[in-house]
């Protein structure tokens, strides 16, 4: 596979970022950094020539709803290169409606039920489906994605993965390897004596028991010096077992709980949660996030999606010397699983405009798979982020483990009843890493209650 290949799929997961952002009370306030006048004609010059992209828009404004833009905004990123190609080549335009985070379905409904016309949502955090096939407001996609297309045929295997009851219902523009990402200050780790986890990661050693033995070394709340911390940690661990909580197979749901690979991935979690490793709640680090703890020496690792690095602000909370590795490996897992993420989208019931949808995704697929312009893509990761060479090189890598094997958990894309048991504080996914609660009471508590929604679900 070439190298371009996915290499940008991260700056729209980027904008994923932005979404979880908004969700915790961080939104964008908006401005437009245009491409500048030579990147733009480049851009144009390259769109023009691709024989790849075929056709035009008659009606050329598509709506986008979600709670971050892929417009230019305030995290400081310049014109996406799909956005302006999309532009440049349809006369394309993305109108931008915003919801909050925590209400974005029922503000989708509602937009459906008023008949706005809202075309596409994102399908980047892993709950659409078919969460929103039962409820009724994501339609096929088979009309408008043709997967004999070359901009769209390597994407069919990943398409199918979310297939429902025989229809495909997302766009897969690619698979990422920036779902969940280790950060971590390299001042912090020489100060400490610890190996850096990028040289153990090139040695083939960063697996669990490395990341653990550096967790221990350094976890000391008495004396302010924490573990790690982060978004959605546990299920970005969790993930490195290669076995969903929730899986799809024959396009079916299946409960995976009782699975050995859970249970050994839980029983870790416990033992860091007993050892003081994971640092919410230890000490007086208290209930909130603290990824400024990164940059200040505090604090070991940060648990999260890329997202955190892709703004012009990184480097206040994590440092001039930070850097970042993918999860640790599983020593008995058969391959190395990295937590998967999704640049892709759904259509919408009752969308005005789903050919302009289907234009816009061949526009971000010709921008990945051309190699120019993924080049240009990411050269934006140097001038509007201040990335470094190895932190780009570091990405291109996990996208390419994420690729190698490709595997999602569904455990938010069921029903919000099946969502709510596994973050409940009570008994989760989440409580064994608290040192609170062992994987096996849990299981025993839960689990009969999800074979009941998955049967429902799947009849």
């Amino acid at each position: 596979m070439k190298r371009s290949v996915g290499t940008l799929a991260l700056l729209l997961a980027a904008s994923a970022a932005a979404g979880l952002l908004a969700g915790c009370g961080e939104q964008s306030g908006g401005y437009d950094k245009p491409l500048d006048s030579a990147t733009a004609a480049e851009v144009a010059e390259i769109a023009a020539k691709d024989e790849r992209l075929t056709g035009e828009l008659e009606n050329k404004t598509i709506k986008w709803m979600a709670n971050w833009d892929i417009n230019p905004d305030a995290t400081g990123k310049s014109t996406p290169i799909e956005l302006a190609i999309f532009q440049s080549r349809y006369g394309g335009k993305v109108e931008y409606h915003e919801v909050v985070w925590e209400s974005r379905f029922d503000q989708l409904t509602n937009s459906i039920n008023g008949d706005e016309g809202i075309d596409f949502f994102p399908a980047n955090d892993l709950d659409c489906i078919p969460k929103g096939v039962i409820n009724d407001i994501f339609v096929p996609i088979d009309d408008y994605i043709d997967f004999s297309d070359p901009l769209f045929k390597d994407t069919k295997p990943i398409a199918d993965l979310f297939m429902w009851k025989g229809k495909h219902y997302v766009i897969a523009n690619n698979v990422t390897g920036d779902n969940c990402v280790v950060i971590y200050n390299r001042d912090t780790i020489e100060e400490n004596g610890l190996q850096d986890p990028a040289k153990l990661f090139a040695e083939g050693k960063w697996d669990w028991n490395a990341f653990s033995d550096m967790l221990k070394q350094f976890a000391d709340p008495e004396n302010g010096q924490y573990g790690l911390d982060g978004w959605w940690f546990e299920a970005g661990l969790s993930a490195t077992c290669g076995v969903p909580y929730i899986g799809m197979e024959d396009g079916k749901l299946v409960n995976n709980l009782k699975n050995p690979a859970i249970e050994r991935v839980q029983n870790w979690f416990y033992d860091l949660g007993t050892s003081n490793c994971v640092a919410i709640g230890v000490g007086d680090f208290g209930w909130t996030a603290h990824k400024e703890y990164i940059g200040q020496g505090k604090e070991l690792f940060w648990l999260c999606g890329d997202w955190a690095l892709l703004n012009d602000s990184w480097k206040n909370d994590f440092g001039e010397n930070a850097m970042f590795v993918p999860m640790p490996k599983d020593p008995e897992a058969d391959k190395y699983y990295v937590p998967c993420g999704l640049d892709g989208y759904v259509m919408v019931k009752n969308g005005h405009n789903p050919e302009g949808v289907a234009k816009f995704a061949a526009c971000k697929r010709m921008m990945i798979t051309n190699q120019r312009a993924d080049e240009i893509a990411t050269e934006l990761l140097y001038t509007d982020y201040g990335w470094t060479k190895e932190m780009v090189d570091m990405l291109h890598k996990c996208h390419e483990m994420a690729r190698e094997n490709p595997h999602y958990d569904y455990y938010n894309a069921v029903s919000s009843d099946v969502s709510s048991i596994f973050d409940t504080s009570e008994n989760s996914i989440r409580t064994a890493a608290k040192g609170q609660v062992k994987w096996s009471e849990t299981v025993g508590v839960i689990n009969a209650a999800i074979d009941a929604y998955l049967e429902d679900a799947n009849s």
